[in-house]
């Protein structure tokens, strides 16, 4: 799949990209209430477009900027008007 084709909803995603920006950390709650949660967002990019790259905890750390990356079974969404990609734990 190429990101140009990634529509809000898509799940089972797989993409390989090249990593361009990371913002830094931040803890965040769960809407859970369990322990806090470390997440960043990062900017990936393939021959057809851009999009975020939400990291989770440990991902946090195992993405740099200028990583080529895969990643296998994501998923999508739209959060404040801005298409996200995700993974599944």
């Amino acid at each position: 799949m190429n990101i140009c084709d990634i529509k809000a909803g898509d799940n089972e995603i797989n993409i390989e990209a090249e990593v361009i920006e990371k913002s830094y950390a931040r803890e965040v709650r769960s809407k859970y209430g369990y322990r806090p949660l470390m997440v960043a967002d990062a900017t990936i990019k393939d021959e057809t477009g851009k999009i975020t790259l939400t990291l989770w905890n440990e991902q946090v750390s195992q993405v740099m900027v200028g990583n080529k990356i895969k990643i296998e079974n994501g998923y999508a969404k739209s959060f404040r008007d801005v298409m996200q990609l995700s993974t599944r734990k």
